[in-house]
């Protein structure tokens, strides 16, 4: 019997969850699991995960109703989640910083530090965590520093070269390009039609993917965000890559030979003819993104949809606590 392209997917790269569902995932079994605010607050308006809501309830009750107390309840409520997951997947599990703490270093650094202390709180190391930051020139500085300590960062809302180079400068344990993002921004543009290979959010991952093996760097590459499976076949042969359900159930049930696509050996030639290893200093990575609209307004935009969701849960927990 012929195995299923998600298998065979799992024999070249490794699987992520991108789901905040314990259901699904238990079901699913990736690898590791990604969550964010916004598959945070789905998952606590499940009826099925109201223990774990009422619990950081509770404990929020006793800390008083303040701004600060809402805050600790949602940062809590991620950490319970994540510590569910862990039980579950083998790997890693990436929590998110706050969204509205993307252009903040020095808040960035201790929310990530609280993050990793409260998971240690219940028994899990921070080996098994990535903690998850924008890919801003503030998000980045805040990585480079977590890296030297020790905490594995995730650089995440990635659209454009630039954001991967300072990345890989920061020796970021992981990266996310958001495929289908840069994909939605190009058809808004006008482009297309686009097939799997020429799809820009394919060929940005697969330009990001050759640099890096290029010049031997070993920050992960993780495509994220797909619109579809064609994309994910693209790409099979990436470091990783993070799938919704919906589409590792479509790629569960389709049979059919999957090539790899990608590999270090024989990685693409790069889009641009980037044939030397880059570097930017602030200036040069503020001018970079300016020159990128796509990036520019798919990092802003994404931001802003992480800090709405964000909001909404802290709203949400508001009317709880009472």
């Amino acid at each position: 019997m012929t195995a299923s392209k998600l298998d065979q997917l799992r024999q070249m790269t490794t699987v992520v969850a991108d789901t905040g569902d314990i259901e699904a995932v238990r079901r699913l079994k990736p690898v590791d699991c990604t969550t964010n605010p916004t598959l945070i607050l789905k998952a606590v308006e499940t009826p099925a995960y109201a223990h774990i809501v009422d619990e950081a309830i509770g404990w929020g009750k006793k800390q008083g109703g303040s701004e600060k107390a809402v805050h600790a309840v949602c940062d809590r409520l991620a950490v319970s989640f994540g510590t569910e997951l862990t039980k579950i997947v083998p790997g890693r599990v990436s929590t998110e910083v706050d969204a509205d703490l993307s252009f903040d270093t020095a808040a960035t650094i201790e929310k990530a530090r609280a993050v990793i202390a409260a998971y240690k709180e219940r028994g899990v190391e921070k080996d098994r965590i990535l903690i998850k930051i924008a890919s801003t020139w503030e998000g980045l500085q805040a990585a480079k520093v977590l890296q030297a300590e020790g905490i594995d960062c995730n650089l995440t809302l990635l659209f454009a070269l630039p954001q991967a180079v300072a990345a890989a400068e920061a020796n970021a344990f992981l990266i996310s390009p958001f495929v289908g993002r840069i994909l939605d921004w190009h058809v808004k543009a006008g482009g297309g039609p686009y097939t799997a290979e020429t799809d820009p959010g394919v060929v940005s991952v697969k330009s990001i993917y050759a640099y890096y093996k290029a010049f031997g760097i070993k920050t992960v590459v993780m495509g994220a965000s797909f619109r579809n499976t064609g994309e994910i076949e693209a790409l099979a042969g990436c470091d990783r890559l993070t799938i919704g359900p919906g589409l590792l159930d479509e790629l569960a049930a389709a049979t059919g030979d999957l090539p790899r696509r990608l590999s270090p050996a024989s990685s693409p030639q790069m889009e641009g003819g980037v044939s030397r290893k880059l570097g930017f200093d602030e200036k040069a990575f503020r001018f970079a993104m300016n020159e990128d609209a796509m990036g520019t307004e798919k990092l802003a935009e994404g931001i802003r949809g992480f800090v709405k969701d964000l909001r909404g849960l802290r709203k949400l927990v508001t009317v709880k606590l009472g």
